[in-house]
């Protein structure tokens, strides 16, 4: 029976596995897509429209929400960001998941949106902000004064924990991995995800009728 997409949400602090993980699911089910945003912002040299993110002027972007065209929108030193909502509808109604790597307040947004009960939310914990801060320093990619700011903005992410379906600490990649695997393999079962239940527990009243 066809069943209908999930919008999966992953949040974390940065440096707790989130961007590996999410590598990980793509491997295991290369059908999962991730949700293209729209911006206000100018493109990037290399950016592709439509590819990289959707480019909007701001007319344009506080006309689609006005429109209630956004699952999630906020704004980030000037320029708006958000997600459309048009493409995920048409991804999960054709049976597609959807991931979204977003922070808590735009995981509470889609939540609240029409297609809410679609939407599985995980939020992944490091083992330890001894632990979280090595792994910072260990990738190499920020300068100290970077690491020092994403240090400092984990624990208003970490505070909204307990606003999520699932919240797994990522003291074991593989074990985490396995974890996740089996989290949306089960909520792919859900009621509200499989709509042709309803015809089937019908023909299955019809059939019973028949027998009497």
């Amino acid at each position: 029976m066809q069943r209908r997409g999930l919008l999966i949400i992953l949040s974390s602090p940065s440096g707790a596995g989130k961007s590996t993980l999410t590598t990980r699911l793509r491997a295991w089910d290369p059908g999962l897509s991730f949700s293209v945003s729209a911006t206000t912002r100018d493109p990037r040299p290399g950016e592709v429209d439509g590819e990289h993110y959707h480019f909007m002027t701001h007319d344009a972007f506080r006309a689609s929400v006005d429109q209630d065209g956004m699952l999630e929108h906020a704004q980030v030193f000037g320029n708006y960001y958000g997600s459309p909502k048009g493409p995920v509808k048409e991804a999960i109604d054709a049976g597609q998941d959807v991931l979204f790597d977003i922070d808590w307040q735009g995981a509470q947004q889609i939540r609240n949106s029409s297609l809410g009960m679609h939407t599985l939310s995980i939020f992944i914990l490091p083992p330890s902000i001894t632990e979280l801060h090595r792994r910072l320093v260990s990738r190499g990619q920020d300068a100290p004064e970077v690491i020092a700011k994403r240090m400092a903005k984990s624990w208003d992410e970490i505070s909204h924990w307990d606003s999520y379906d699932y919240v797994l600490v990522n003291d074991d990649l593989d074990k985490t991995t396995e974890e996740l695997k089996t989290i949306v393999q089960a909520t792919r079962l859900r009621r509200v995800q499989q709509p042709a239940l309803v015809a089937h527990v019908r023909q299955l009243q019809t059939e019973f009728e028949e027998l009497k």
